[in-house]
């Protein structure tokens, strides 16, 4: 009877350590995931913070303005 609690309880353990390491993993892909949002939605718009001043200029003298 001991023995068997005593194996539930190992079998127990080795599936928490499954789960633990799987769920480390998602959390991981998540954190990746939103690096990479954050990297591809903030670095085009740094880009066009130079970018439209730049575009507005040339076609203002293009266009005869200033």
């Amino acid at each position: 009877m001991e023995q068997e609690i005593l194996d539930r309880l190992k079998a127990q353990d080795e599936m928490l350590a499954k789960i633990y390491d799987s769920a480390e993993r998602t959390r991981k892909y998540f954190l990746l995931t939103m690096i990479l949002t954050l990297a591809f939605f903030l670095l085009p718009l740094i880009g066009l913070m130079f970018a439209i001043p730049f575009f507005l200029e040339t076609l203002s003298q293009t266009a005869g303005i200033i």
